[in-house]
């Protein structure tokens, strides 16, 4: 993802405070967005929330008798969390342009600011329409920060520090997950608990509207937008040594390469980037359909349909927020080491028999109006930390980590746009379907994600190449064309493609091509 990506050997470079606190700072960008997914499933489990926007849901929820699958059905409900990422897809496409035109550094400061007015308008919000407003705005900066944050820490990292300084992004993601849940459990019985959980997203926001001031734009984007003499001077700064002319060079020739590509995204057509788009479009599918957020957006709701009571579901999900971290850590310090492969075929094994015991569990013992048996119930929590933890090492950050790798450098920029772009209209459609599915499907829903976790495992087990190790500039040479079945898309077409009829029956000419080319 980095424009300098493959560079690192021979190259002076000391990992300095600069990068350390830049990268952080950035990063933040990460808390907010996962401070976004873990606030409204909390939130929507409010009883002052749902009785102030969703009366017909808090009647439904404690006045009555209905089906424990079909309490918190409701479109506008689901709209609450869905806009969000509706809003991000959108605007990523503005950002990745902005960040071309006018850095990331602008990116991520417009970022924090879209952050802070959606975080104003959510917790002032008096009607459903401020509500909604807010979580659009929210998207935007959402859009914004994922699309700037994770190549701002890759431009600015040495190289052979870019891997872990960009997985913080990640962590920080489920850090913000995790501070969500908290704040929802401590806020949750006062009267306008709704309204600091959905504020205190501002103090991410303004962390990272603060910080914003302070960081270096990246060597890249400055050289991009033709400030050669800047982009030197941030670098030597950055890398804390003066000499720093051949990554200085280095830069400056895949940035002129760079600029000779007039249309990435119909490069990203061509027959040989086929791999790498299908791959990474799949693993964003995938990463949503394996269920993942609806534990994340939904949990509490989750927890109380199965019979918790609203503090312990809150408590629930501050387990589940706390594994998650934990797990990510893991990541951290496995994926350089065993593999990608490894790590998304083990966690998709330990992540199908989770959800497949959790739909048995509840298919026979959770019914329309009873309550989960506490014993079972304690069994499912276990499950879903089961199931959060696979995630967590796996196909949470490789699913953003292998796209940000596997594309050449003429399709990057787009490749990684079309990646994002895919994840965040699965993530609408599965948070604006969810609470729907659960009471039409029921425990179904569990098998339902099953089916889809069978399907992920074996095309990692059958598709996904191994990347450890191995330079972005040579991924082509030593991964793609060396793989059973990607390889036949870097062949030439055979004859029979040539031969083939055209519209007008022009064989001839077809024949002709053909023998012109083999000779």
């Amino acid at each position: 993802m980095a424009v300098n990506g493959s560079a690192g050997e021979g190259i002076p470079a000391k990992l300095t405070g600069q990068v350390v606190v830049c990268s952080i700072i950035a990063a933040f960008g990460g808390l907010m967005f996962g401070y976004d997914i873990g606030i409204s499933g909390g939130v929507t489990s409010m009883d002052v929330f749902l009785k102030r926007f969703f009366h017909s849901v808090y009647v439904k929820k404690n006045h009555a008798r209905e089906d424990n699958y079909c309490k918190f059905d409701d479109q506008y409900l689901q709209l609450f969390t869905s806009s969000l990422y509706l809003a991000a897809v959108v605007s990523s496409f503005f950002a990745s342009k902005c960040c071309k035109k006018r850095g990331r550094r602008i990116t991520i400061r417009l970022a924090a600011v879209f952050f802070l007015v959606g975080v104003a308008l959510n917790a002032a919000a008096m009607n459903l329409m401020m509500l909604i407003v807010g979580r659009i705005l929210l998207g935007f900066g959402v859009g914004f920060g994922n699309q700037a944050v994770p190549l701002f820490i890759s431009e600015i990292a040495p190289p052979k520090f870019r891997g872990g300084l960009n997985v913080c992004f990640q962590l920080f993601v489920t850090a913000g997950i995790l501070f969500a849940n908290i704040v929802n459990y401590f806020t949750s019985s006062h009267p306008y608990g709704w309204r600091i959980s959905l504020g205190g997203a501002a103090v991410p926001a303004l962390f990272l509207a603060i910080g914003s001031l302070m960081i270096v734009e990246t060597p890249a984007s400055l050289i991009e937008r033709n400030h050669p003499e800047r982009g030197l001077a941030t670098l030597r700064k950055i890398r804390g040594v003066q000499d720093v002319q051949k990554e200085f060079e280095e830069i400056v020739a895949t940035t002129e390469l760079a600029k000779q590509i007039k249309h990435p995204f119909k490069n990203l057509m061509k027959r040989s980037s086929r791999p790498q788009l299908i791959t990474s479009a799949l693993l964003q599918i995938y990463q949503q359909f394996t269920g993942i957020n609806v534990i994340m957006f939904y949990a509490p709701v989750l927890f109380q349909t199965m019979g918790f009571k609203s503090d312990a579901s809150l408590l629930s999900a501050v387990v589940t927020g706390c594994i998650n971290v934990v797990a990510t850590l893991v990541a951290v310090f496995c994926v350089d080491r065993v593999g990608r492969r490894f790590l998304l075929i083990e966690a998709g094994i330990q992540m199908l028999i989770a959800q497949s015991i959790t739909g048995v569990i509840i298919a026979k013992f959770l019914h329309a109006t009873n309550v989960l048996p506490k014993t079972y119930s304690f069994v499912v929590l276990f499950l879903i930390c089961f199931f959060v933890s696979g995630f967590a090492w796996s196909w949470g950050p490789l699913g953003w980590l292998i796209p940000s790798e596997i594309f050449p450098l003429e399709t990057r920029t787009s490749g990684f746009f079309i990646a994002v772009s895919t994840n965040m209209i699965c993530t609408f459609i599965i948070a604006q379907a969810f609470l729907t599915m659960l009471c039409r499907m029921r425990a179904g829903i569990f098998f339902f994600f099953s089916v889809w976790i069978v399907v992920m495992l074996i095309y990692a087990i059958v598709f996904i190449p191994e990347t450890k190790g191995v330079p972005i500039d040579e991924m082509n040479e030593k991964v793609w064309k060396k793989h059973w079945f990607w390889k036949r898309y870097f062949m030439p077409k055979p004859d029979h493609y040539l031969n083939r009829k055209n519209k007008n029956g022009s064989m001839k000419k077809c024949s002709k091509l053909s023998k012109k080319k083999r000779k």
